[in-house]
């Protein structure tokens, strides 16, 4: 792997690390059927909660 596909593949994480924040912290888990669970820290959904959502473990959602 060159040097340069090797930065373009790091930014494409990047761009889809932001996208999935940005979209985790507009919804609540009321918004989706989750109980609400407590204090968060941040706003919106945790990762465990998108993984068991999308019905994938949360280390590979993590990954």
């Amino acid at each position: 792997m060159t040097s340069e596909s090797s930065t373009v593949q790091q930014r494409r994480r990047e761009q889809l690390r932001d996208f999935l924040r940005a979209r985790r912290a507009g919804l609540t888990p009321a918004d989706v059927g989750l109980a609400a669970g407590g204090r968060r820290r941040t706003p919106g959904l945790r990762r465990e909660e998108v993984a068991l959502l999308a019905g994938v473990g949360v280390s590979w959602y993590t990954e």
